[in-house]
C-alpha cells in the first residue's frame, strides 16, 4: 500500500497533467491551425484596441462590403500603433509602417472574423520593419449594420480586439 507522500505526489501529478493538458487544448481551440503564422516565427508586440470603428459605406440601399479601420493599438509596454485604412498599421513611436493583406479567416458569431494576415508592404526601420505576420484576435463587434440605408451613407461601429505582430 503506498505511502500517504507518495499518495499526494501522485495525485499532484495527475492535478498538474490535467491542468496542462486542459491549457493546451484550450489555447489550440482558441485558435484554429489555419490562423496560425509560419513556424519559426517570433511575437513582436501583442497590442489591444484602445478604441477602434470599422466604418461601412453603404451600396445598394445595404452597408455589405469591406470596412476601413481606425482604431489606436496599445501594449503593456506603452507602445502605440495607429490602424487604419488598407489596412495599415504606423508606430506611434518611430513611424515604421505595414500594410498587409488577410490570408486566412475564422467567423465569429456577432462580430468581424478574426484574421491572420501578411505584410505586403513597409517603411521605416523601427518597430515594425520585422512583422511579416499579425493575428487579429478575440475580436468583438465591429459588424456592419443590418439597417437600410441611403447609398454613400457611412456607418462607423465600435470594435475591439487584440493585435499580435510575428516576425524575424
Amino acid at each position: 500500500m503506498p505511502t500517504l507522500k507518495r499518495k499526494i505526489a501522485l495525485t499532484a501529478a495527475a492535478v498538474v497533467t490535467a491542468g496542462v493538458s486542459a491549457v493546451t487544448y484550450q489555447a489550440s481551440a482558441a485558435e484554429a491551425p489555419s490562423l496560425q503564422p509560419l513556424a519559426g516565427l517570433r511575437i513582436i508586440g501583442q497590442f489591444v484596441v484602445g478604441t477602434g470603428t470599422q466604418t461601412y459605406t453603404c451600396t445598394g440601399g445595404k452597408f455589405t462590403g469591406s470596412s476601413v479601420p481606425e482604431a489606436g493599438l496599445f501594449d503593456g509596454a506603452n507602445r502605440k500603433i495607429h490602424h487604419f485604412g488598407g489596412p495599415t498599421w504606423q508606430s506611434e513611436a518611430d513611424g515604421s509602417l505595414i500594410t498587409a493583406a488577410p490570408v486566412a479567416n475564422s467567423p465569429v458569431p456577432g462580430a468581424i472574423p478574426e484574421l491572420l494576415l501578411e505584410v505586403r508592404t513597409r517603411s521605416g526601420s523601427g518597430m515594425l520593419s520585422t512583422v511579416t505576420h499579425i493575428q487579429r484576435m478575440n475580436t468583438f463587434g465591429g459588424v456592419a449594420p443590418a439597417t437600410a440605408c441611403t447609398d454613400g451613407q457611412k456607418a462607423s461601429v465600435p470594435y475591439n480586439a487584440n493585435y499580435i505582430f510575428w516576425g524575424n
